[in-house]
């Protein structure tokens, strides 16, 4: 059964096939940008549209197309009906549209992510921000992780080594005094707020150096973009110092770092 998907990962077929993916998704979503797209509210308090519900189903279709045998956890199909009990020992996670909030508050810092999950670790992992055109990706092999602009080659990136200003990314949710003071605990003298996975693979790329999270998340808001920066020779740890693991009870994701050299 695995026999095709381990042929894939290891010749590259499965990231450029994702890659693709991942670009179809953003296609699809632009439209709903900033046109007024209406706003529904699930029941963890989250919001979500039309551009997160067809981006999803199109995702699912293409990655049914290509490994119908493979499980799929995706966010709006949890949200609809509930964590799936048990998924195989491969299996995909999903956020078809990651940073809804700022999306739908017009900011550009929004993402697709698809991550593939083998036991309890992401060995695969595809973000694309749909504003920017640029799609991050691992699982090349040769290459560590990497990042393209649509329809062009793709180049490969890595992590910087912490300079003495270290700069950290945290969620627009805090307070400026919660991310003064959260950013120096992890020896960053500065901090910038974004939305999304954006923030791995921009430590990825070696323009910042350290995500702290002290907030719940859900695996798919973390798989492809933890598996993007290991890639290019970052960490995301938890908050008992090893690998952020998958599989968790209710996909859940306790406090974690994602960090550069």
């Amino acid at each position: 059964m695995t026999h095709a998907l381990e042929t894939d990962l290891a010749s590259g077929a499965l990231a450029e096939t994702i890659a693709d993916i991942a670009e179809e998704a953003a296609r699809l979503i632009l439209p709903y940008w900033r046109v007024g797209t209406a706003v529904e509210t699930k029941s963890d308090a989250s919001p979500v549209t039309e551009a997160d519900r067809a981006a999803e189903a199109l995702i699912l279709m293409r990655l049914a197309e290509r490994w119908p045998e493979v499980d799929a956890v995706a966010e709006e199909a949890v949200a609809a009906d509930g964590a799936p009990v048990s998924v195989g020992d491969w299996f995909w996670l999903i956020d078809p549209l990651d940073g809804t909030k700022g999306f739908v508050q017009g900011r550009e810092s929004f993402t697709v992510n698809i991550a593939l999950i083998q036991g309890d670790a992401a060995v695969a992992g595809v973000v694309t921000a749909p504003a920017s055109s640029v799609t991050w990706a691992s699982a090349i092999p040769g290459k560590g992780a990497v990042r393209r602009a649509f329809g062009e080659a793709w180049r490969p990136i890595k992590v910087r080594n912490r300079p003495a200003e270290g700069i950290a990314l945290l969620s627009h949710s805090m307070t400026d005094e919660e991310a003064t003071r959260l950013a120096a605990r992890h020896g960053c003298s500065q901090w910038q707020g974004t939305d999304s996975s954006l923030k791995f693979c921009l430590i990825a790329e070696g323009r910042f150096d350290a995500y702290p999270r002290t907030g719940p998340t859900n695996e798919w808001d973390t798989a492809a973009g933890q598996a993007v920066l290991e890639a290019a020779g970052g960490r995301v740890l938890g908050s008992d110092g090893q690998r952020l693991a998958y599989r968790k009870p209710g996909f859940l994701n306790g406090p974690f770092t994602a960090m550069g050299g």
